[in-house]
C-alpha cells in the first residue's frame, strides 16, 4: 500500500523578505522552492555562485515568476559574515524571515578557520549568530521570524565550555553536536530577550530528521572524499519509510518559519520513531536545551568570541 505523502501547508508570503542560508542545494533547495513559490521575495547567500544559479534555475522551473536573488557568502568567515550584512543594511529592506540552515558534518580531521574557531562550531552556529547580529535592525523592522535548524545531534553530547574550539583533544561528532546545541540555545536566548525587550523577533528551532541529504555526501573541501559510509543505509531506511526524504526533511523549518501564529521558542522536528521522520510538528526540547543559564552563557559566549554586539534587554 502507497504511503500517504508527507506535507504542510505554506501561507501566501507575498510582500514577505526572506533570507535563507544553505537553500542551493539539497533540503535547502526544497526549502527555497516551497517559500519561493508561496510568493516570498526569497535571498540566497551562497559560498559557490555556479550552485547559486543552478539553483535558481530549479526554483523557477515550478515556480517561473520567483523572486529570488543571490548574495555572497562564506559563513566561516566573520570578513564575509559582515560584508553580507553590510550589503543587506544598505539595501535597507525589511527581513521578515530568516531561516538559518547552512552546515556541515563531520570533517574527517579537526579544521580551523581563518578565525581561529574549530570549522564546524564556526560554520553551523558563530558564523549564523554573526549574522543575525548585524542583520537585527532588519529583523527587528520585519518582525522577523528567525529559524535555527539544528540536529538530532544537538540530543547528545554537549558544549565543551572550557574549550569550545576543541584545541586539547578532538572529536569530530562531539563537536559538531557541540555546534548544534550552541546554535539552539543561542536561538532560545534570542527568542527570550526579543520578547522581554519588546524587539518584535521570534525565534524558533527546527531539526529535520535523519534523511540521506547532501551532508552526509562526499565534501572535498573539508576533506571528505567519499560519502559518510552511514548514508547508504540511510538511504535505504529513506525508501522504507523508516528515516525521511529529502522533502520531508525540509517539512520542519518551512513549519517553524511560517506556522501563523507560533509564539516563538518552539521546536519543530519529524515526529515519527526516534524523530528520524514522519510527519512535522512541535517536539519537546532536548534535554541539552532546557537551561536558561546555558542559553545566557552561550549568548554571552557568542558575543566575546565573535566581537559582533547583541543588543542589551
Amino acid at each position: 500500500m502507497a504511503r500517504t505523502p508527507i506535507d504542510i501547508v505554506i501561507p501566501d508570503l507575498s510582500g514577505k523578505r526572506v533570507v535563507l542560508t544553505g537553500g542551493s542545494d539539497g533540503m535547502g533547495l526544497v526549502i527555497a522552492a516551497r517559500l519561493a513559490a508561496a510568493g516570498a521575495e526569497l535571498i540566497l547567500p551562497v559560498r559557490n555562485p555556479r550552485k547559486g544559479d543552478a539553483a535558481i534555475a530549479t526554483i523557477r522551473e515550478s515556480a517561473p515568476e520567483a523572486t529570488v536573488s543571490l548574495r555572497h557568502l562564506e559563513l566561516s568567515s566573520l570578513d564575509s559574515v559582515a560584508a553580507l550584512g553590510r550589503t543587506l543594511l544598505d539595501e535597507g529592506d525589511p527581513i521578515h524571515i530568516f531561516i538559518g540552515n547552512a552546515g556541515i558534518m563531520n570533517p574527517p580531521e579537526r579544521q580551523t578557520t581563518a578565525d581561529g574557531f574549530e570549522l564546524q562550531f564556526e560554520t553551523n552556529h558563530l558564523g549564523h549568530a554573526a549574522l543575525i547580529a548585524h542583520l537585527m535592525p532588519l529583523l527587528r523592522e520585519g518582525r522577523a521570524r528567525v529559524t535555527l535548524q539544528i540536529s538530532i545531534a544537538a540530543n547528545q553530547g554537549g558544549v565543551n565550555w572550557d574549550d569550545p574550539n576543541w584545541e586539547r583533544s578532538y572529536d569530530s561528532m562531539g563537536a559538531y553536536s557541540q555546534s548544534k546545541i550552541a546554535y539552539g540555545l543561542f536561538g532560545l536566548e534570542l527568542n527570550r530577550r526579543s520578547a522581554e525587550a519588546g524587539w518584535g523577533i521570534t525565534a524558533n528551532l527546527s531539526h529535520p530528521g535523519v534523511a540521506p541529504t547532501n551532508l552526509l555526501a562526499a565534501r572535498p573541501e573539508i576533506g571528505r572524499a567519499e560519502p559518510v559510509p552511514a548514508r547508504r543505509l540511510i538511504s535505504v531506511l529513506s525508501r522504507m519509510g523508516i528515516m525521511g526524504t529529502v522533502a520531508t526533511a525540509a517539512l520542519p523549518a518551512l513549519m517553524a518559519a511560517t506556522s501563523p501564529g507560533d509564539p516563538g521558542g518552539t521546536f519543530y522536528g519529524p515526529s515519527g520513531i526516534r524523530g528520524l521522520g514522519g510527519r512535522p510538528a512541535e517536539q519537546p526540547l532536548y534535554s541539552r536545551l532546557r537551561s536558561p543559564e546555558d542559553a545566557s552563557r552561550m549568548w554571552e559566549l557568542t558575543q566575546q568570541l565573535t566581537n559582533v554586539p547583541l543588543p542589551a534587554v
